[in-house]
């Protein structure tokens, strides 16, 4: 599995993410949407849209961490996932994003803007392949990697997936 995985690396030139896994974006639109046109959430202009490879491996997971805009998961290969999300009111949920419909599991999936979220792969020794696809475009400007204290004091009944699911 090793191989395969580090295959996936190199023939998409990822790269490790601050959150966990890799990535690689595929896609950055040429327009732009100003900052006058964005809500008080940005600070600066963004692309229309952008597109990432984000590959995650069942050695490592992606730490809770939001962004300004709603981002898309879409399920390409390997393992499902499962995206744990944490809402501004505190409610807490799980999806499962894979390719088997028989079960629930959903291809795609959108995390609401300012939703904490964290993913980790389901089988052993696998990795998942999906793409993310954020609009307004990504910049590292909106990302905020949460701190598993402040987190735990915000959200205290969900302490056993913060500190499971936090690096710091």
């Amino acid at each position: 599995m090793k191989e395969e995985i580090l295959k996936l690396i190199n023939n998409l030139d990822l790269r490790p993410h601050p959150e966990g896994g890799y990535f690689k974006e595929t896609y950055r639109s040429s327009d732009i949407i100003t900052e006058d046109n964005l809500n008080d959430n940005f600070q600066g202009d963004r692309n229309f849209s952008t597109a990432i490879y984000f590959l995650l491996t069942s050695d490592s997971f992606s730490a809770f961490h939001r962004i300004n805009q709603d981002e898309f998961w879409h399920f390409y290969k390997g393992s499902s996932i499962k995206l744990h999300i944490i809402s501004d009111d505190g409610i807490y949920s799980v999806i499962t994003i894979g390719n088997n419909l028989e079960t629930g599991e959903v291809p795609q999936f959108v995390v609401p803007a300012k939703h904490w979220f964290a993913a980790e792969v389901i089988k052993n020794d696998s990795y998942s392949l999906i793409g993310c696809t954020v609009s307004p475009g990504f910049d590292f400007k909106d990302f905020e990697l949460a701190e598993r204290s402040q987190l735990i004091s915000e959200f205290p009944n969900h302490k056993t997936e913060i500190s499971r699911l936090t690096r710091k």
